[in-house]
């Protein structure tokens, strides 16, 4: 690079040392523009300042993409017919575990940031941040103007009341997946009316994400809001007002008149909730809805088809499927018998039968491809049924077993439970499959009280995020109710050096060094695999050709509020 080290120094003014470290990274050509943006955002330098850094060192300025999308042609102030998987339970930010009810959180509620389709995190109810030098205390600004539906206006006394319910071991919240044995109530502090200090357990190196809407619990709620009520009445400060809701059915809204930021374009909004994905497909190529959330390409395929009339978003994610063995239970307390089913799996094949191609291979890790901590040095797993017949028989199981995989019944789930079960009777293992709606197989998302956390053989849906700290944390960190960790931790696994690793990989901030620990965690977790990661399939969502400027993310949010229709 052909750096202007002056500027380069002025622009360090203030950075913090986290900050001017990534900075260091990129100057010295360790970081690609792609990772410094990225990186950059989570340790909050602003946009302007990341564009200049790049400046200063020899590179044309950059900006990153849109926070929700070009409204594109069409006609503002159209009401927006959408579908979407219908909601598990009742719409409370403390208790939603799903993507249906994760979706009507982010139609009314705002996140102090924003986690964009490219992984890059953006203002939003927060305008800044900034770590310490341990990165163990965050300092995050609030937006100031902002009023919440009923007038109300925002400040600080409302994040924080938000925090610590959320963070509250009593509360059953499902946010502890993140916060749990790192964010803790009395670690919520208030500076003053616009300013919020998170005092950490431990250092955290991408704890923003934490507070995006990656943690799509994370809604701001006004200070002492019982959030049992918010079905009721839906209320945050976000760009759509709830007109109705009824359980099972659908939702509607109108466009918030008061809204701190740009209007919505739509005058009002209408989701319809289904329970499977075929007849929302037929929805919208019947036309009875305007915008589909999110299709599996199995069931799909008209919408994916040379000159379909559809606008359709293909977004590269983390999300994926996670195949969970009971540590704890026989015969898969023996990690010989887990890698054995593993080693069944032929995975190029499983994606192109079920994905047509639209997903990466899964390494029996979190470390998805898309992420940019992922250690690619770690040889991918492959099929190999007579090593797996070895290691059956060495685990003293020459003949195979029978056992039960229960899984939750969405999209190409049951097709690959399918493809699961015929692929284990290569060594003698013989798969009761059972598929449950997601109210059953959550049941309460406790131990004792879920299909999904107490089978023997689990297989559950899990959205994308934008860093794997959740999947390292809440399904394969040693469950322990006190510290708040392993909440999701439905294989039972328990590995203290897993767990040393783990946190040493949250602890950091360097992509280098994250890099370096996460090859540590791959290559543990082949030699255990407590949880089989066979792939990460891309999020695939739909409108009308005529509809413009839906913004699906990774994750599972649909957000409206720039779409338009001609």
């Amino acid at each position: 690079m052909d750096i202007d080290h002056g500027r380069l120094s002025r622009l360090r003014q203030g950075q913090g040392e986290i900050a001017n470290h990534v900075i260091d990274e990129y100057a010295a050509g360790r970081l690609s523009r792609r990772d410094f943006l990225r990186r950059g955002a989570v340790v909050g330098i602003s946009l302007p300042v990341l564009g200049a850094v790049i400046s200063a060192c020899g590179s044309s300025t950059t900006t990153t993409p849109s926070t929700s999308g070009a409204g594109g042609a069409g006609k503002a102030g159209a009401t927006i017919k959408a579908g979407i998987i219908v909601p598990a339970a009742a719409i409370n930010p403390v208790t939603i575990a799903d993507q249906g009810g994760l979706d009507m959180l982010g139609q009314a509620g705002e996140y102090l940031v924003f986690s964009n389709q490219h992984l890059t995190l953006q203002p939003a109810l927060a305008t800044s941040w900034k770590p310490n030098s341990s990165a163990d205390v965050w300092t995050f600004k609030i937006r100031q103007g902002v009023k919440f539906h009923n007038g109300q206006p925002l400040t600080a006394d409302d994040v924080v009341y938000t925090y610590k319910l959320q963070t509250d071991p009593k509360s059953s919240s499902n946010a502890l997946s993140a916060f749990g044995g790192g964010l803790a109530p009395d670690g919520v502090k208030k500076v003053d009316n616009f300013t919020v200090a998170f005092h950490l357990a431990a250092p955290n190196g991408n704890f923003p994400y934490l507070v995006s809407s990656d943690n799509y619990n994370m809604i701001i709620l006004p200070n002492n809001y019982d959030p049992a009520k918010w079905q009721s009445s839906f209320i945050g400060t976000g760009p759509f007002v709830m007109k109705s809701y009824t359980p099972k059915v659908g939702a509607s809204f109108t466009r918030n008149q008061a809204y701190w930021g740009t209007k919505a374009l739509p005058a009002a909004t209408e989701f319809t909730f289904y329970d499977t994905m075929t007849p929302m497909v037929l929805a919208l190529t019947g036309g009875s809805i305007d915008v589909l959330g999110q299709f599996a390409v199995s069931g799909g395929e008209q919408l994916l088809a040379p000159g379909a009339p559809y606008n359709v978003t293909n977004l590269k994610s983390a999300a994926h499927r996670q195949l969970s063995m009971r540590c704890d239970q026989a015969p898969f307390t023996d990690p010989r018998v887990r890698q054995a089913i593993a080693l069944t799996l032929n995975r190029p094949a499983i994606i192109t039968a079920l994905f047509k191609g639209q997903a990466g291979l899964g390494n029996d890790s979190p470390f998805a491809p898309v992420f940019p901590s992922t250690n690619h040095t770690v040889a991918q797993r492959a099929q190999n049924i007579a090593k797996a017949k070895s290691l059956m028989s060495a685990a003293g199981h020459p003949n195979g077993f029978s056992t039960q995989l229960i899984g939750n019944n969405t999209l190409e789930i049951p097709s690959y439970g399918q493809i699961v079960a015929q692929a284990a009777k290569a060594i003698g293992v013989n798969i009761h499959t059972k598929f449950e709606d997601s109210g059953t197989y959550y049941g309460k998302a406790t131990f004792g009280n879920s299909d999904w956390l107490d089978a023997t053989m689990s297989l559950v849906d899990y959205g994308h995020r934008s860093v794997p700290n959740v999947y390292l944390t809440a399904p394969l960190q040693t469950i322990n109710a006190k510290k708040g960790t392993g909440s999701w931790n439905a294989a039972h696994f328990n590995n203290s050096q897993y767990d040393k690793l783990s946190a040493q990989y949250i602890a950091t901030s360097d992509l280098t060094t994250q890099r370096q620990i996460a090859g540590q965690i791959e290559t543990l977790l082949l030699e255990q695999t407590p949880i089989i990661f066979a792939y990460f399939y891309n999020y695939l969502s739909a409108s009308a050709k005529n509809v413009h400027g839906s913004y699906p993310t990774p994750i599972g949010h649909i957000f409206l509020n720039k779409t338009t229709k001609s």
